[in-house]
């Protein structure tokens, strides 16, 4: 998690007075998950700062040729305040910008324009309030008018999350390489963004980057979200890749496997993952007792 850092004072009068001087502020769309704009698509000498409004518990924003400031309000459309982590990824190309949040009136570094090009880059951090976090987005100063953007996605996520890509809790690392009990499995078959069959074909690691990553011959997509797990083409194989952390220490294993996870920033992370005949003994034995929390269809 990055630490926060404040914004030296000047700057920050700087900022306030921008706000304060906009009071023609564009207010963004409602009920999006994205935005795209330009900072060159505003008058040169204007001093109003754009505010742009995200509706979604993930998305991504693209703002081209960063100038000024933009003003981001993640304001998800739901009931419940179970989304108590924001969690941001700059693109590779990420430049031009750098990312501060907004708490208790004050303004907090998130991501440099220095660390938004290191690859893999996650920022995550606590919002005390869950349904309406504000980042604030500060133009680098340009000599030039070459084309930069300040580009990232963002994932808002609820306590309950089992696969948060916040490397440093050692916490979560802990909750993440142990293996589920039985009723963690059971109740990952009903909630995960991915339930696939499969076997390992390798498993390569990052250091630098503190993740593992496993590669998986696919027998059967019970379900995914998106389309991580994919068909090839040549051999008519299905595949994919699965990430967790580097500290799980996940090594190549023979026979099947059921790999159930999450996905966040479009990438698969692991969560349960029994051998297939273990997992087969519990869902059996729990759906004659009527233990078993959801249908889940073996055909």
């Amino acid at each position: 998690m990055a630490a926060a850092r404040g914004l030296p004072a000047l700057l920050v009068l700087r900022l306030l007075l921008l706000l304060l001087a906009g009071g023609g502020q564009r207010p963004g769309r409602a009920d999006r998950c994205s935005w795209r704009g330009s900072g060159l698509s505003w008058e040169p000498r204007s001093r109003e700062v754009e505010q742009v409004h995200l509706r979604c518990t993930e998305g991504s924003l693209e703002w081209m040729y960063p100038a000024r400031a933009l003003r981001v309000i993640l304001e998800p459309n739901l009931s419940s305040a179970r989304h108590t982590t924001v969690c941001i990824k700059p693109a590779s190309n990420f430049q031009g910008a750098s990312i501060y949040m907004e708490r208790a009136g004050q303004l907090h570094l998130v991501v440099s324009e220095a660390e938004g090009a290191q690859p893999h880059h996650v920022s995550c951090f606590s919002a005390h309030m869950p349904q309406r976090v504000a980042l604030f987005l500060q133009a680098s100063p340009q000599r030039d008018i070459s084309c930069r953007m300040a580009s990232f996605q963002y994932e808002l996520l609820s306590s309950q999350s089992t696969a948060s890509p916040d490397f440093k809790k050692m916490a979560l690392v802990k909750a993440m390489c142990r293996p589920c009990d039985n009723v963690e499995l059971l109740m990952a078959i009903c909630s995960s963004d991915f339930v696939v069959k499969g076997s390992i074909r390798n498993v390569s690691h990052d250091s630098e980057n503190h993740m593992s990553q496993v590669d998986v011959s696919v027998h059967k997509v019970y379900r995914q979200k998106n389309s991580i797990f994919q068909q090839d083409e040549a051999s008519g194989e299905w595949r994919g890749p699965i990430r967790t952390l580097l500290q799980c220490k996940v090594k190549k294993g023979g026979g099947d496997f059921l790999f159930t996870g999450n996905e966040h920033f479009g990438e698969a992370w692991l969560g349960c993952a029994p051998r297939f005949k273990d997992f087969m003994f519990i869902y059996w034995a729990a759906r004659e007792r009527g233990a078993n929390p959801c249908e889940f269809q073996l055909n």
